[in-house]
């Protein structure tokens, strides 16, 4: 049966590698059902190729949403507030670079308001969307600050992300129940040990 040929999809970020298409994600799927040792078409497999690449679709969602979209709708008046915006547990469901495994845990993110403010919701979806893409915990805490920073200009913008991975707690070292912590801060936070030291509380409750 011929196919209908598709205009290559490049992948986000590098015009150099296209995007391959469902048919070819699905086969790859069967590639590693049968490597791994067991049958790609016996029944209770035959669909499992389809349902992994329709979660990978929603696993890695991240890689077709852009940050700078949702923080681009800012408000300036703020009626003379001057003190630190807080996001406490923020889920983050995210897959390491290294192993594709799960890390799973909470974010927590504050900015000083410089002459912007966004609606709050608009904070935890950016760390939804890059959540949705493969990195490390350290990139992750990186690029929710970044993206902060470069459209809300802020004061300053401190994040912490407290989460589990499950490439230490399911294989290798079988490890459970150790959590990975990062933060980063900047401006009046990095500046301030005071301010850094309320951020921890209020975020730790």
């Amino acid at each position: 049966m011929s196919s209908t040929p598709t205009k290559p999809v490049l992948v986000p970020g590098n015009d150099q590698v296209i995007r391959p298409s469902r048919e070819q994600a699905l086969e790859a799927v069967r590639t590693l059902i049968a490597w791994a040792g067991d049958d790609p078409t016996r029944p209770g497999l035959v669909d499992t190729p389809k349902r992994v690449v329709d979660a990978y679709s929603e696993w890695f969602e991240g890689y077709d949403a852009d940050p700078a979209k949702e923080l681009s709708r800012t408000f300036e008046d703020v009626t003379g507030y001057d003190d630190m915006v807080v996001l406490r547990q923020i889920e983050v469901e995210s897959h390491c670079e290294h192993h594709m495994a799960p890390f799973i845990g909470k974010a927590y993110v504050a900015y000083m308001p410089g002459e912007k403010v966004v609606g709050i919701s608009k904070l935890a979806r950016v760390v939804e969307i890059f959540a949705k893409r493969l990195q490390n915990q350290e990139t992750l805490t990186n690029d929710i600050i970044e993206a902060i920073e470069s459209h809300l200009s802020p004061k300053g913008v401190a994040v912490l992300v407290d989460a589990e991975h499950q490439c230490m707690t399911t294989r290798g070292v079988h490890h459970r129940h150790v959590s990975t912590v990062t933060t980063r801060f900047t401006g009046a936070f990095k500046s301030d040990p005071a301010l850094v030291e309320r951020f921890l509380k209020l975020a730790r409750g």
